[in-house]
């Protein structure tokens, strides 16, 4: 599918959630069968982590059927306050900026343990809807990168392998706080 078939199945509301804010619309996308399943093949494509990142909550309607595809095999999700049950210092929290305001969002170190390793390495990609300031994937990842992990006596580190976004607003230029850190790809940009 190309960017201009693809794109032709967003909605966009001017003002929303707040002035100046034009919000881009993904539903569309999951409500055809075959055009969900030709995007989450695409998706797929190009991730190579075995292990996904994705905040709440339009991200989680596209990573969990990337577990289906045989080279990923874990999902660790970021939720807002009150959403993941933990035991003791297990939750983490990360403070991060949108276009229209800053947010908190809570992950659990209990499932970077379970996700799959490689030489005490844990690759992880870093997936949401839409890329705009950038500053929730940035979020993700300083907080990610910065973690001091042990697990039954072994010392793990993270690794972001790339971004990955359904599409981009590139006049905001949200790639540009996060290419030092990774590749940033996406299916489709809108300018």
């Amino acid at each position: 599918m190309n960017k201009q078939e693809l794109t032709s199945y967003l909605k966009f509301y001017k003002d929303f959630p707040t002035k100046g804010v034009n919000f881009v619309d993904i539903i569309p996308l999951i409500q055809n069968k075959d055009i969900f399943a030709q995007t989450v093949e695409e998706l797929g494509a190009l991730i190579t982590a075995a292990n996904i990142a994705v905040p709440e909550a339009r991200g989680f309607l596209f990573a969990t059927p990337l577990l289906l595809q045989k080279h990923i095999s874990s999902i660790i999700p970021f939720r807002k306050k009150g959403k993941l049950p933990f035991d003791g210092d297990d939750l983490q929290s990360i403070d991060i900026s949108k276009e229209y305001g800053t947010d908190k969002l809570f992950f659990r170190k209990s499932d970077l343990y379970s996700s799959e390793k490689s030489n005490n390495i844990i690759k992880v990609c870093i997936l949401d809807d839409i890329l705009a300031t950038g500053g929730t994937a940035k979020g993700i990842a300083d907080k990610l990168l910065s973690l001091d992990l042990e697990c039954n006596g072994e010392k793990y580190k993270i690794e972001i392998t790339e971004f990955v976004f359904l599409g981009e607003l590139s006049f905001l230029d949200g790639r540009k706080l996060l290419e030092d850190i990774a590749p940033v790809k996406s299916l489709f940009k809108l300018d």
